[in-house]
């Protein structure tokens, strides 16, 4: 399936070379805000409608977040580095995530990947876009950093004469935002004469035993065979969702038994995950994110106080809870692993 999506992309690239130039496109392509918010991390990845005003989802999102933030702090906006400046070389490194307006997270996760790129490849400039038009805003409106969306991203590098381009986007899964991502980049393939998109975190059988080693190594003082180590991924309507049950099936394989996957947006669902804990002869849960960030899903969703909480679910069960609050953008096992992926689709383009 990844040589046949690797094969089209390229084929889509290879026409839109051959009859374009090496400018910016005559019209651009839709706002960062139609691009779906997924997985990965604070939205919902259903379909979003084409309108220009914002879809309930998103408005009811927002403004949650914005009420949510008048109760605690997320950290010090400028510790960290948007990397939305100019002055590129002819050689970027775009990394893309949906965005986390938790500002520590993002610096120690999506900060954290980006200083990965750069130590890995000195010789390409790197740079940062959101796929998460309201988290940019709310960031913007409430810190003052300014972020780019996608679009703003691409025309940047266009503006600054960027010849090849690296799409590096930190995604779970190819998912409903990352062929997203795909799409939009292809729109700009005229613009540059060498442009390749990595693969996301989750995509070879290899990726899933890296990544199941990596949170079993970080969790493995709770492993006294009376705790439940439970992890909370997004979840999606796309058919990657599968990865969920994948990496369950893995962690099974790897004698891994009192290790549980659930998401907060699909299946399985808290209750699934109670039903199998509670099936377990537990005292206590760990709840963690399986999420690049520790943003509004992860404070809220999983660690929150509200009553439909997973923390609050298992504490009613009887359990004892411990919230672990880190994105596993903060692994450097996964930071290598995009790393690695961004390597591959550098190769590709020799």
């Amino acid at each position: 399936m990844n040589r046949a999506i690797t094969l089209i992309l390229t084929a889509a690239l290879l026409a839109l070379l051959l009859t374009g130039c090496a400018s910016k496109p005559a019209a651009a392509p839709a706002p960062a805000e139609a691009t779906k918010a997924p997985e990965a991390e604070e939205a919902a990845p259903a379909e979003e409608p084409k309108a220009e005003e914002p879809a309930p989802a998103e408005e009811a999102a927002e403004a949650e977040e914005e009420e949510d933030e008048e109760n605690y702090s997320t950290g010090d906006a400028s510790l960290d580095d948007p990397r939305n400046q100019d002055g590129i070389g002819e050689k970027e490194l775009l990394v893309v995530s949906f965005g986390t307006s938790f500002n520590d997270s993002r610096r120690e996760t999506i900060g954290a990947i980006e200083k990965a790129m750069i130590e890995a490849f000195p010789e390409l400039d790197v740079r940062r876009g959101f796929t998460s038009q309201i988290i940019i805003d709310h960031v913007q409106r409430r810190d003052g950093e300014t972020i780019d969306n996608i679009t703003q991203a691409l025309d940047r590098a266009v503006d600054n004469g960027v010849k090849t381009l690296i799409v590096q986007p930190t995604h779970l899964m190819p998912g409903f935002e990352y062929n997203d991502v795909i799409d939009e980049i292809a729109s700009y393939a005229d613009a540059f004469e060498k442009v390749t998109i990595g693969r996301p975190i989750l995509d070879t059988d290899a990726d899933f035993s890296t990544v199941a080693k990596a949170i079993t190594d970080a969790t493995k003082e709770y492993d006294d065979g009376k705790t439940a180590i439970v992890f909370m991924g997004h979840g999606t309507e796309a058919d990657s969702n599968e990865v969920y049950a994948k990496m369950q099936g893995v962690l099974k394989d790897m004698g891994m038994k009192n290790y549980y996957i659930g998401t907060v947006e699909a299946e399985p669902s808290v209750e699934d995950v109670l039903a199998l804990v509670q099936a377990g002869d537990y005292e206590r849960v760990v709840l963690e994110p399986l999420m690049i960030v520790a943003g509004d899903h992860a404070n809220n969703d999983m660690a929150g106080d509200e009553e439909d909480s997973w923390k609050t679910i298992f504490e009613d069960a009887g359990y004892e809870v411990e919230c672990v609050l880190r994105g596993l953008g903060s692994f450097p096992e996964i930071q290598d692993l995009l790393v690695e992926h961004a390597k591959a689709a550098v190769a590709e383009i020799g």
